[in-house]
């Protein structure tokens, strides 16, 4: 659907505190967990942004009870298998996509459609294909211009998964998940260097404290026991970095912002840009600074802005996986910022970046990217002009309320006609 209005962002300094959102990857974790555990959980710290959204839809279409409060969710889990026709709506989520498909198969033997729109049936799902034409499951794909329209039916099988340790570690959760309810014993086995490693550990972190035990052996292989059985308990979610690092490199750009609500030894591999931005800080500009974005590519695009204003040259390597995300992020980074006036070249897996003194203002396109609107509303913060975002309100998908916290540190963000 076409916008019919742009958020309109004047020049401004960001200054005061903010409370960062909870943690958009924990929260899914925690509402999966809670909803195949026996008896009761309450699940604290909830924002309602609309991939998480799409997770409590599905847990519910599972047969899980979820209660809504106004940042907490009560929880009764759903015990035992059905043998219904479930529609699973994942909206534009592909973690709760990844996540669902072999829950849906440990837990339903009727047939399973899974539904939702944007790009995310374009999401790569290679690595559940091979898995349900090896075990004899029905699969059939016919999504279509991104919508997703994907159909599996049958039981999921333990046994020995091969999976690549450079694709979406997405993938491993989802079996993680799943794997522990079968009857046999499982084991994944990690083939070559793993990414998304701070991932893995949260989903490790969430499983235990369900009561699920996986045996990791160095993160080349895990052993899953099955039988096992989700305890219900009481869970609070953390801050997400992911979100935090948009106010980390509105700092390092001169405003002033204080953050509440990060766990400062928390797993989640965002936690990153801590580190990363500190390295702005103290190199000086003769210095070549390259940096690996490929345990952390959801905050490449902000921290790539970071660079591009930075005195020196950086290379940010090894980020591939942002042209699969709601967009080619990393053709996207490059080509927004670029309108604005700065250096940076994109290649297939890096990008190049000569830092500029400031950014000029101009019209840009979000790409219907919560992350991409996200970066060029802190642009604005070091831009000549002001900077005009279409398809703003996709900010919705991880962090409904940012415009709304961003315009009380100070920024001077509004919605405006379409011209």
């Amino acid at each position: 659907m076409s916008e019919d209005k742009v958020m309109e962002i004047a020049p401004s300094k960001l200054s005061g505190a903010v409370k960062i959102p909870p943690s958009k990857s924990i929260a899914h974790r925690a509402i999966i967990c809670a909803s195949l555990a026996d008896g009761k959980s309450v699940i604290s710290n909830i924002a309602y942004s609309e991939d998480i959204k799409a997770t409590i839809g599905c847990m519910r279409a599972l047969g899980a009870v979820i209660v809504e409060r106004e940042s907490a969710l009560e929880i009764t889990g759903c015990l035992g298998k059905s043998n219904a026709d479930i529609v699973f709506d994942c909206n534009e989520s592909g973690s709760t996509l990844r996540f669902m498909l072999p829950i849906a198969l440990a837990k339903n033997c009727g047939c399973n459609y899974f539904v939702g729109k944007g790009k995310l049936g374009e999401r790569p799902l290679d690595i559940y294909e091979k898995i349900c034409k090896e075990q004899g499951v029905y699969y059939s794909n016919e999504s279509c211009s991104g919508k997703l329209n994907l159909t599996v039916k049958g039981i999921l099988s333990g046994g020995s998964f091969a999976v690549k340790g450079n694709v979406s570690s997405q993938f491993i959760t989802g079996l993680m998940f799943a794997l522990p309810l079968l009857e046999e014993d499982s084991e994944i086995i990690i083939e070559g260097e793993l990414q998304s490693k701070g991932y893995l550990d949260l989903t490790l972190t969430a499983l235990d404290k369900f009561g699920i035990k996986i045996i990791n052996e160095g993160y080349r292989k895990f052993f899953i026991s099955g039988n096992q059985k989700y305890k219900s308990r009481d869970y609070e979610v953390e801050g997400d970095w992911s979100q935090a690092a948009f106010y980390e490199v509105a700092d390092y750009l001169g405003n002033d912002v204080r953050m509440a609500g990060l766990n400062m030894q928390s797993e989640q591999g965002d936690r990153v840009v801590a580190e990363f931005v500190k390295r702005l800080r103290h190199a000086s500009p003769e210095e070549t600074l390259v940096f690996d974005g490929g345990n952390c590519p959801d905050i490449i695009p902000v921290f790539a802005l970071a660079c591009c204003l930075r005195k020196g040259r950086s290379e940010i390597v090894n980020i591939s996986r942002l042209r699969i995300k709601e967009c080619d992020r990393l053709s996207a980074t490059v080509s927004e910022l670029k309108k604005l006036g700065a250096d940076i070249t994109g290649n297939e897996d890096s990008m190049s970046i000569r830092g500029v003194d400031v950014l000029n203002g101009g019209s840009v396109n979000t790409y219907n990217d919560h992350r991409m609107a996200m970066t060029l509303a802190i642009a604005a913060t070091r831009a000549n002009g002001n900077i005009v975002l279409d398809n703003y309100r996709c900010v919705a998908k991880s962090y409904p309320d940012f415009f709304e916290d961003y315009n009380s540190l100070g920024g001077r963000a509004q919605i405006k006609e379409k011209i």
